[in-house]
């Protein structure tokens, strides 16, 4: 799907073309790079208006897990916990990138926001960031009193490939049968590593194109890239059965890459009964409204996200079925 100037909406034409120059192509040596420079250039929060703190918890080997914790000032008893997982190909990224997300999330519910620094493709491939996922979101659920999290409101949120891991651990959840999400927002999310989909194919969008859609596939899946055995796990697009995943809202730009494994995403969703709100936004690339928030189209975007959010802290709840070990 070639991409034109013309077709992106005016207020996210320029910053696109910025873009484009910028991030051309995230070739494999690029996002080794670039994976190095974050890690020394890591971001620090500094937000007043919201609590911050990090908390360490331990693999299954031993090693450890960093969780990047948001409350409100004044913490609440009873509200929702959010998981949330950060975006960058599953290459790039770091929990801190949740703050600006968290902030307007516990705006409209006071909630609780966890978000895992998740390991990356680009030094473990699959099924590590899924695994460190898992083992947040247990932890989540084991110390809810604690955080005055309410545990039948449970809730996984992602962008881009947070979003991909979202729709996979909402899979991986379900299937387990341990802990029970009463809502997922994954956002443009990375779903289809066969990238055969139109909006897939020959896109050369700004921000995110089929190249680095590409690279990033190929790192994260590892030996099984191109292979037929890769699990839903992996690449949620591959799941055949939708019946009880969580009640859903997500939205995606009409011109990017993931447009259409979203749509079908959302497709497969409501065939299978689950409520979902949904909107494409027309004139957008990846991350519209993260790289250029001001603009009319992102301001529409972001607060159809917060009020579905907020539709699903008053209206969706899960009950846990059983209880899991407090000293996890």
């Amino acid at each position: 799907m070639k991409i034109k100037s013309c077709m992106i909406d005016k207020e996210l034409r320029t910053t696109g073309r910025m873009m484009k120059i910028i991030n051309n192509n995230y070739t494999e040596s690029k996002l080794r790079l670039f994976n190095k420079l974050m890690n020394i250039r890591r971001s620090k929060i500094k937000e007043d208006t919201i609590q911050f703190s990090e908390e360490s918890i331990y693999r299954k080997d031993g090693s450890k897990l960093r969780l990047c914790i948001f409350k409100p000032l004044e913490p609440k008893e009873n509200v929702p916990g959010v998981l949330w997982l950060h975006g960058g190909g599953y290459v790039l990224g770091a929990p801190e990138r949740a703050e600006i997300i968290a902030k307007r999330l516990i705006e409209v519910s006071n909630c609780v926001v966890v978000a895992p620094d998740y390991r990356l493709s680009i030094e473990t491939p699959y099924p590590a960031a899924l695994e460190d996922s898992y083992e947040a979101l247990l932890w989540m659920k084991s110390h809810a009193k604690e955080f005055g999290i309410s545990d039948n409101q449970l809730m996984v949120g992602g962008d881009s490939a947070g979003g991909g891991l979202t729709a996979a651990l909402t899979l991986y959840a379900r299937d387990k049968g341990e802990v029970a999400i009463a809502f997922q927002m994954p956002l443009y999310p990375m779903l289809d590593d066969k990238m055969t989909s139109e909006s897939a194919k020959d896109n050369n969008a700004p921000v995110w194109n089929s190249k680095s859609n590409f690279n990033c596939w190929k790192l994260y899946l590892g030996e099984l890239f191109r292979s037929s055995d890769v699990p839903y796990y992996a690449a949620p697009a591959r799941a055949e059965d939708y019946i009880n995943l969580p009640p859903t809202a997500t939205f995606v730009g009409e011109l990017e890459p993931f447009r259409d494994e979203t749509v079908q995403y959302v497709e497969n969703l409501r065939k299978a009964g689950v409520p979902v709100d949904f909107e494409i936004y027309k004139g957008c690339y990846h991350a519209f409204e993260q790289i250029c928030p001001k603009a009319e189209v992102s301001k529409k975007a972001i607060m159809f996200i917060l009020n579905s959010f907020k539709h699903a802290t008053e209206y969706y709840f899960a009950q846990q079925k059983n209880k899991l070990n407090e000293d996890m």
